[in-house]
């Protein structure tokens, strides 16, 4: 048990450090791409950053994974073992081919999987069919209220295709509905089904985000010279660099923290779920010295491949995902900062016009983030059967 318990830790921490790997490129992508830092500055201040970002905020997300996806009678040392091998060799195989993925999404798949192969279907917290229902009312009234009133402003503004501005409005009803109403406590929704939400909405909130400051920023400086232009969000994008690394470490570092937490709380050596202040740190240490690493290929995937950026606009890729992830962190969720930079990033070049965004990168990296969960729970599922048969 002791053994399973440090090599667990180890793991954790492991899945930590490749979470900073993948992830590195979320937050200096864009200053990269801008050539406002070098790969070497923008590592070490990520990495800075990353450390910080957990110290400021409160540990819900820790504890959404290591209490909010398995009922307690199943919460081992061995379903949080398997859970998080299984991520970890996900997250580096990902990384290694350049393809941003969700690290946080592969350990809840990770985890999930385990949890069933230890006890069937009934060893997660499963959301009821009522609040499936209910959530799928509240998606679909949003949809058709948002899609009635962007096309009711195209046709004001006398647009020719007007129509053309249903599906816009419908996705940005629900994207902006379902986090308010989670908000005011109308649609309590928690755990795995939380985490399913934001999948679809944390990118969608990232890319409503930055686009909306991105028109803000262009219809300011429109008539602004373009070398003082360049020069000041050449500073600033420095600034929201460190914000969105802040936001990274806040959301991410805490996935090793739930997990060694959760561990711990199996093996009797705590006796509630509070994440002590040595997880804390080592955590995230762990995912500093990742980011420090880097993750070279995703960085180019990330800064290059999407769409070619501006230094306003990287500010504000930046800036509009930091917000969407301050926001889904205050709720303790569980998120793909991946997820949201893409959003972000895909954005500020929908300014530029629908050519301006290369799509078969976009629809390349959406494949690997509908995968992870479903590839990682059954590849948990089968590994678990496996250590079951012959360590147990």
């Amino acid at each position: 048990m002791e053994i399973i318990l440090v090599l667990g830790i180890i793991l954790a921490l492991l899945f930590n450090f490749a979470n900073g790997l993948n992830d590195a490129a979320n937050s200096i992508a864009t200053v990269v791409a801008t050539r406002v830092m070098t790969p070497l500055q923008a590592v070490l201040m990520a990495a800075c950053f990353n450390l910080i970002g957990p110290l400021l905020f409160t540990t819900a997300v820790a504890k959404t994974i290591g209490k909010g996806i398995v009922t307690p009678s199943f919460m081992t040392i061995g379903v949080f073992f398997i859970g998080l091998l299984v991520s970890v060799i996900w997250v580096f195989l990902t990384t290694f081919t350049g393809l941003p993925i969700s690290a946080t999404h592969a350990l809840v798949g990770g985890l999930i999987g385990a949890a069933i192969g230890a006890g069937g279907l009934d060893a997660c917290f499963w959301p009821s069919l009522s609040s499936i229902g209910t959530l799928i009312f509240y998606i679909t009234a949003s949809a058709i209220a948002g899609a009635f009133i962007f096309a009711y402003i195209a046709r004001s503004m006398k647009e020719v295709n007007w129509r053309e501005y249903l599906g816009l409005g419908a996705l940005f009803g629900c994207s902006l509905m379902i986090p308010f109403l989670m908000i005011t406590g109308i649609l309590p929704i928690t755990g795995i089904l939380a985490i399913v939400i934001f999948i679809a909405f944390s990118p969608i909130l990232g890319l409503i985000a930055a686009y909306i400051l991105s028109l803000v920023v262009i219809g300011l400086f429109k008539n602004s010279n373009s070398k003082k232009m360049n020069s000041l969000f050449n500073r600033l994008q420095v600034v929201s660099a460190a914000f969105y690394s802040i936001n990274h470490g806040s959301n991410d570092a805490q996935n090793a923290m739930g997990a060694i937490t959760g561990m711990l709380l199996a093996a009797g050596v705590l006796h509630e779920f509070t994440v002590p202040v040595w997880v804390i740190l080592i955590s995230c240490i762990a995912i500093a010295l990742g980011t420090f690493s880097g993750g070279w290929h995703v960085v180019r995937t990330m800064a290059k491949k999407i769409t070619n950026i501006r230094p306003y606009q990287g500010f504000c890729a930046e800036t509009g995902g930091g917000i969407a992830l301050t926001f889904i962190t205050s709720f303790g969720i569980p998120v793909s900062t991946t997820h949201a930079i893409s959003g972000a990033i895909m954005g500020v070049g929908a300014t530029k016009g629908y050519a301006a965004v290369q799509w078969t990168v976009v629809r390349r990296i959406v494949a690997a983030w509908i995968l992870t969960i479903p590839v990682t729970a059954v590849c948990a599922f089968a590994f678990y059967l496996i250590y079951k048969t012959f360590l147990i």
